[in-house]
């Protein structure tokens, strides 16, 4: 199977489980919030965090059904982040994915509902998973909490609230983003393993080090196309971050160092996984991030 066709039939997978996890199970009068979390998690995008769940998973030898509650709980939790993200309070953005996003679709306080409702889907999802050791649940529930917790993505979340109109130092900058993306793409790799039952120390540690790096390449690609990329390409509104005056990669390092390090982030992620026998698909996918266009 080629990148290509492995990448399609992972999404299928996840889309058709998370369709499965959302599934309206009464009709007696808040259908609305049902329609709001589909809306927004049924909505695309790359699938990038529980397609590297999979992925982790069948590189270490486990098996990819029994990590797929993980995979959607993750989806799930990254699909609250970017409601909530674009709440007035928040961003205040009227664009996501190529269409309104939930607040501007339904109105702000369904919004903030559905993503609760998402948040606490994601748990259930993960608790509810079959065929593995409690223990092994009870770890991937505890990774889960600990990326979208204060200290993980919500904490990020703060610091990038308190980061408009000022200059903050690059180390700040790079504090801010490790929590706020960086931890839940670290998450997914570490869920990976877990779910397989059959990573050793070594694998998770590798695990975590391709996590971290594609973490932060992603999101230096992301800066740099706010900057050049394109609104109906990218699905979301561009400029914001000038706009809020919030300090970004390009802004302190300049488009040019910012291109370099995103390569060399992809190659030190890629290198981590240089002991695993069948790494590929990962190798091409980090790659693939690297000249995305959204």
């Amino acid at each position: 199977m080629t990148f290509a066709e492995q990448l399609q039939a992972d999404i299928g997978r996840i889309e058709s489980a998370l369709e499965r996890s959302l599934s309206r199970e009464t009709g007696e009068g808040y259908d609305r919030i049902f329609e709001a979390v589909k809306y927004s998690a049924m909505a695309g995008g790359k699938r990038l965090r529980p397609v590297i769940v999979l992925a982790f998973c069948r590189l270490c030898g486990g098996d990819e059904e029994k990590a797929l509650p993980f995979a959607c709980a993750l989806e799930m939790i990254h699909t609250y982040s970017l409601i909530h993200d674009d709440l007035p309070c928040m961003d205040n953005d009227d664009l996501r994915r190529g269409r309104p996003t939930c607040h501007r679709a339904f109105d702000e306080a369904t919004a903030v509902l559905a993503g609760d409702g998402l948040l606490t889907a994601a748990f259930e999802t993960a608790a509810a998973a079959e065929g593995l050791s409690a223990q092994t649940v009870l770890q991937c529930i505890r990774i889960l909490g600990r990326a979208a917790g204060m200290n993980g993505m919500i904490g990020g979340q703060v610091l990038d609230m308190g980061a408009e109109h000022r200059r903050i130092p690059l180390e700040e900058l790079r504090l801010l983003q490790s929590l706020k993306t960086g931890c839940l793409l670290r998450a997914a790799c570490e869920l990976g393993c877990a779910a397989s039952e059959k990573a050793d120390a070594a694998m998770v540690a590798a695990a975590q080090i391709y996590g971290e790096k594609l973490g932060l390449a992603f999101q230096i690609r992301d800066d740099i196309l706010d900057i050049e990329g394109d609104a109906a390409t990218l699905g979301k509104t561009i400029g914001k971050d000038e706009k809020n005056e919030k300090s970004t990669f390009p802004s302190l390092l300049g488009l040019e160092k910012c291109r370099a390090l995103v390569a060399e982030l992809t190659d030190a992620a890629v290198q981590s996984l240089a002991g695993a026998a069948d790494r590929a698909f990962l190798t091409e996918l980090a790659y693939s991030l690297v000249g995305r266009m959204n």
